[in-house]
């Protein structure tokens, strides 16, 4: 198996490759990339016809207590409790009002509530780590939740990913949906992990990192980060193209 100075070797070759702003599809150092990315052109299907299928969602099918992680439970989980909110935008800048935004995410010890998560760090019995709620008219989202920890994968020998929460933003219909990460300032995992490092645009990359906000906290209960998602145009955050896991 490949070491992290292997890696390291890989995403600094990589780096010097043009790149643009969104990861790239086929990047070497994420392993699976290079085995489950689109090798085939697009093909072209009737959206309507999708639409048929696809679940419908409104203000009635989601509560506003979906939006607090902390208290899906009879018990308290475990961690630091924070806020996490912003806005979702246009390219131009404008709020995109009423949509559905979901998060899922690691507990506090760096574990999911899912069956394919093995690594032996505790489960909190009181942490499922999935929440969903409706932006507002001016755009807004915020989840109450615990900061998830890093935690181990199988891509290399000692793989870590920094802690992150997943995002997904729904449209005007299911065919619209879009799947993101927000990582945490600081991180020192970030020059070690090839999901992250395959944005190759710095300053991209930097659009994915929550800024602590003060303001966002509450005394003697939460901490609080700020983060904006923008849908369209040269500052649109960058998107998953691979699904890590959880």
């Amino acid at each position: 198996m490949n070491t992290q100075a292997d890696i390291d070797q890989e995403i600094a070759a990589a780096a010097q490759q043009p790149g643009g702003p969104q990861p790239r599809i086929d990047y070497p150092p994420y392993r699976s990339s290079v085995l489950r990315h689109p090798k085939q052109p697009l093909q072209l299907i009737d959206p309507e016809s999708v639409e048929l299928w696809a679940p419908a969602f409104g203000h009635r099918d989601v509560a506003d207590d979906e939006a607090d992680l902390t208290i899906q439970h009879a018990g308290t989980p475990l961690g630091e409790r924070i806020v996490v909110t912003g806005r979702v935008l246009d390219g131009d800048g404008r709020p995109v009002a009423h949509q559905l935004v979901e998060v899922w995410q690691a507990n506090a010890a760096g574990r999911y509530r899912h069956q394919r998560d093995q690594h032996p760090a505790p489960h909190d019995p009181n942490f499922t780590g999935v929440g969903r709620c409706l932006t507002d008219a001016d755009g807004n989202y915020r989840f109450q939740t615990i900061k998830p920890g890093p935690y181990p994968w199988r891509n290399h020998l000692n793989a870590w990913r920094p802690a992150h929460i997943h995002f997904s933003i729904f449209g005007t219909d299911f065919t619209q949906r879009l799947v993101t990460q927000m990582y945490f300032p600081g991180d020192p995992l970030f020059r070690y992990d090839p999901i992250y490092q395959s944005i190759t645009d710095p300053k991209s990359r930097d659009l994915l990192i929550a800024q602590y906000d003060h303001d966002l906290t509450t005394p003697e209960w939460n901490t609080g980060y700020r983060w904006d998602i923008v849908l369209t145009g040269s500052h649109r955050t960058p998107l998953d193209t691979e699904d890590d896991n959880a």
